[in-house]
């Protein structure tokens, strides 16, 4: 009789090593959210209680009259009596005009003046680390050191300006003092000011821009204009909008140049939003009509700047 040999299977060892190994994944993937949730939570916490905790007690007060009656705070609701009455507030609707004035002046000629310096400082072979250390004096100096400053250099009878024009025949200038003058002065002093800051970054994106770009355009014979034009102005659109949001939400935030230089004036000449919240919080102690106000310009601002980051997104997604 023939033997017959039985073929017996092997172990099926395969999936029950997969099947532990994915479950050990699956546990050290939940210990490692379990282990950030721990680590980051304090930090969002924290986070939270700092930022949204007062914007979200802002917003209540923005709809409550609060007066004080011996020693006690008396809060009256008022619905939105407060945010009707923003229109017609002179001074928010002269604060608001002007702001957007200062934006765009300041802004603009930061941005120029900067992408210009960067682009200079940029293709200087010696001495670069003393012409970054001297365009980036301005932005280390204390504001209300820069205003000290330039109050006596635009001062009236003394000041370094009008003795400078007085040398080629002109007239001196109540630089501070004239309502033609007033806010421009305010926007030449913070371009003075903020400009190292546009110079910085645009530096830092210069620097960082592929060089074999640039070689392969000048064997082409591409000129200087023409690298700008065509090659640097197009990588460096990223960096352009990210420092412009970043100067305008600045921007609207403006108050130590103002409150040290004009304090508004003279009238409403350099009445910017955020000296208006100080009159109508500090000085007037309406403060939940200083709420409403706040939360009107928190909603300008974002609006700004979510139009700025949805440009940007745009940009990167069609280049």
């Amino acid at each position: 009789m023939a033997s017959r040999s039985l073929a017996i299977p092997a172990p099926d060892v395969a999936p029950r090593h997969a099947t532990r190994s994915a479950k050990s994944g699956h546990d050290r993937h939940g210990d490692d959210r379990t282990w950030r949730w721990v680590t980051f939570g304090p930090a969002l916490a924290l986070m939270l209680a700092l930022s949204v905790l007062p914007l979200a007690n802002l917003l209540v007060t923005s709809f409550y009259d609060v007066t004080w009656a011996q020693g006690q705070a008396v809060w009256s609701p008022v619905g939105l009596a407060h945010y009707l009455a923003l229109p017609g507030d002179e001074l928010f609707r002269a604060g608001l005009r002007n702001t957007l004035i200062f934006a765009i002046g300041a802004v603009g000629g930061q941005m120029v003046i900067g992408f210009a310096l960067a682009l200079l400082c940029s293709r200087v072979a010696h001495g670069r680390v003393v012409y970054r250390t001297i365009f980036i004096l301005p932005i280390l100096i204390p504001g209300i050191v820069v205003g000290a400053i330039w109050k006596l250099m635009l001062n009236y009878d003394f000041g370094l300006i009008n003795q400078a024009i007085g040398l080629i025949g002109l007239d001196p200038r109540d630089w501070l003092g004239a309502n033609e003058t007033a806010l421009a002065s305010v926007i030449v002093v913070d371009i003075w000011h903020w400009t190292p800051f546009c110079f910085l970054l645009f530096l830092a994106g210069i620097e960082s821009l592929p060089q074999d770009v640039y070689e392969a355009a000048r064997v082409d014979g591409a000129k200087a204009w023409q690298e700008l034009v065509y090659i640097t102005l197009p990588m460096m659109w990223p960096a352009i909008l990210v420092t412009f949001a970043f100067r305008l939400v600045l921007a609207f935030k403006v108050f130590d140049e103002v409150y040290l230089l004009t304090s508004g004036g003279p009238g409403t000449a350099t009445e910017v939003v955020s000296f208006t919240l100080y009159q109508r919080f500090f000085t007037e102690d309406r403060v939940g009509y200083g709420a409403a106000m706040s939360v009107a310009v928190i909603f300008i601002v974002s609006l700004l700047l979510v139009l700025a980051l949805t440009t940007r997104r745009r940009s990167e997604a069609s280049a």
